[in-house]
Parts: structure tokens; sequence; C-alpha cells
């Protein structure tokens, strides 16, 4: 083992998305170089749990309310009979952490910010966070702008940026079969959820069927059937897009629909970095996006992908159709992005990076 340390990942549910599978990601990695790693789900089971390595080191809580005493007792009597050093709080589950370290005051809280949308917020807007920051002992962030709003807005001053990482789970058999023409598939990988940016998807896919016409759109994510997924399905209707533009709800083998798609997109108007992207490098295909978040570090445009202002869907369109019509192109950027990917989000170089900042606190 790399060092003696205890630790637990808690998290509020095991539904696909980005924060969601980090927690995991860390649980995994950290089972390797650790004595002890676990993960705590406080809320919600899903479709991650198959992803976790080392199923008999978790813990399902059950919470029920904001405050539930069983969930914490339950909770502190798990760190204690498995001497936990510390505890990595994944967004939203600051809170259950916070609980914890005040009937069980020897933990240590490491905060993991996954919220690109939170350096857009005031410290008002954050008063649970900013009480609780008093007791972190580091703070992890998924950007450099979310860096700067901690130094500024939080408690704690021990702020590391660490890029998100990902790896494929080899034990996930592949069940999702895409609709429309092999070879003529383009993804989306995002849940039915505002910042996401669904719209644009459908405005660039309007043109698409009127010039490409073989080519369809497959969206991958949580759907919670809301107004925000009423309206995209309404505007999948009104403009008679439902024989080349499916959504599927989520789902759990994304590399085998990584797999099945030519071309990969974001069209998000805000984002940390998405674990999407990674996905998307490590399977090596070609990718439009947004210029948002921290995607700009990792796609130079024209190079290993093309970048793209929110929001500008003729430009979207635009090079959406040269991976359309140039399946060197495609191939070549594909290669680039996995390049790119592996040298600054692999595994390895960011848990070393890690282990060595927990080491210094």
């Amino acid at each position: 083992a790399f060092t003696i340390m205890r630790i637990v990942q808690i998290i509020d549910s095991l539904e696909i998305g980005g924060a969601e599978k980090m927690a995991v990601n860390f649980a995994n990695a950290l089972n390797e170089k650790m004595d002890f790693s676990a993960i705590v789900v406080t809320r919600k089971e899903g479709k991650l749990f198959e992803d976790i390595n080392n199923k008999s080191n978790y813990l399902f809580l059950n919470k029920k309310r904001i405050i539930d005493f069983k969930a914490i007792f339950t909770l502190k009597s798990y760190c204690k009979s498995n001497q936990i050093e510390i505890v990595q709080a994944h967004g939203t589950s600051f809170f259950t952490a916070f609980l914890l370290k005040l009937v069980y005051p020897k933990i240590a809280i490491l905060f993991h910010d996954h919220s690109g949308a939170r350096s857009n917020q005031n410290k008002k807007s954050n008063l649970f966070l900013w009480l609780a920051s008093y007791f972190f002992i580091g703070i992890i962030v998924v950007n450099h702008t979310l860096k700067d709003w901690a130094i500024k807005n939080l408690n704690c001053k021990k702020v590391i940026y660490l890029p998100n990482f990902t790896s494929f789970s080899s034990t996930i058999a592949k069940e999702t079969i895409l609709h429309g023409n092999e070879g003529f598939r383009i993804l989306c990988l995002a849940n039915l959820r505002n910042p996401k940016n669904h719209q644009m998807l459908i405005d660039v896919a309007i043109k698409i069927k009127e010039n490409y016409p073989n080519w369809s759109f497959h969206l991958i994510g949580k759907d919670s059937n809301d107004e925000y997924s009423n309206a995209i399905k309404h505007s999948i209707r009104v403009n008679n897009l439902e024989s080349c533009v499916f959504i599927y709800g989520q789902k759990n083998d994304i590399e085998a629909i990584i797999n099945q798609s030519e071309i990969c997109i974001i069209t998000s108007f805000s984002e940390g970095l998405p674990v999407a992207l990674l996905e998307y490098g490590l399977m090596k295909k070609p990718v439009v996006s947004t210029n948002v978040g921290e995607i700009p570090l990792i796609i130079k445009d024209g190079i290993n992908g093309f970048i793209v202002d929110a929001n500008d869907v003729s430009l979207f369109y635009q090079k959406v159709v040269r991976f359309i019509t140039e399946s060197d192109l495609r191939a070549q950027m594909g290669d680039s992005l996995y390049q790119t990917v592996i040298q600054n989000n692999s595994e390895e170089g960011v848990i070393a990076n890690y282990l060595n900042w927990i080491l210094s606190l």
C-alpha cells in the first residue's frame, strides 16, 4: 500500500452523473493505494453500483430527511469500526459529512466540489457550505474558476485543482443497441437537464436532417420526465425529428454505446470538466463541443476536436458537417484527443497528485 490511510468517499446517489462517477472512480483507484477505501451512499442507490470494484467496502445509509440521526449514527459506527481517518464528501453530501463531524470530531473532511455553476453564485446562496467549510481540512475542485471561488468564499484555504479522470469498468455487459444506421450516429452523453442545452442539439439536428438524412442523434442520460425533458421531446415532435433524434434515458454500458457512435458532441452552456469528454477521448472519438468550463484545456480547436461558442448553432453545425464528410479527419482528431486524455487525465497522474497533497495536509 502507498500509505496507511483509511478513507471513505461519500456521495448522495449512485445515479449516473459526473460527481457520482468520480466518487466511484476515487473509491476504485484508492483500493490499490490505501489500507482501506470504501464508498458510502446517503440517499439513493443506482446503476453506478455495478462500477464499484470492491462491493464489500460499500454502505448505503438510506437517508430519509436532511437531518437523519439514524443515518448519521450508522455512518459514525461504520467509520469507527473501520478506523476511517478521512471522509471525502462529493458535492451535496458535504452536509452529511459535516453532521458526522459533529458527532465524531476525530474524522477529517475533504470536500470535493463538482459544481461548475457554483462559481457564478455568491456566498449567501452557499451558506451551509460556508459554515461547513470551517471543518474541512482540504477542498478539491474540478476547475480553476471553482478554485478561485473557494479560496475567496470558503473558510478552508487548502484548495487543490484535480482534473477529473475516468476509466471503463471491464465487468459491464453491453446491452444498449442504438437506433439509426450503423456508421452514421452522433452521440450526446448528458443528463436531460438545464445547463446541458439539448435545444442546441435539436437546432443542429434540424439542419443535419435536411442535408444528411442518413445521420441520427442519440441522447443518453438521466431523464426526469420534467419540464426540461418534456420541452425537448416536444421540440423533437414539432420538428418531425422522431426518425433521427432518439432518447434512451440512463445507461450503464457507456463504452459499448460510444463504440457504436461516429461523432460525439457536448452542447452545454456551463460545465466543469465533463467526464463524458474524457470517455469520448478514451474511445478515440472526434468531438464537437461548446467552449465552456475546462473543456478548452483539453480540446484545442482544429487539433484534437472542434470547439464552438455556446449557442453558435450555425458554426456547431458546420463543424459536425466536417466530421460527417471527412472520415480521415474523424480518425485523426479522435486519435489526438485520446493522446491528450491519456497524458493529462489518466488515473495514475491524478491519483499521484492527490496522494501527495493529502500527505501534505
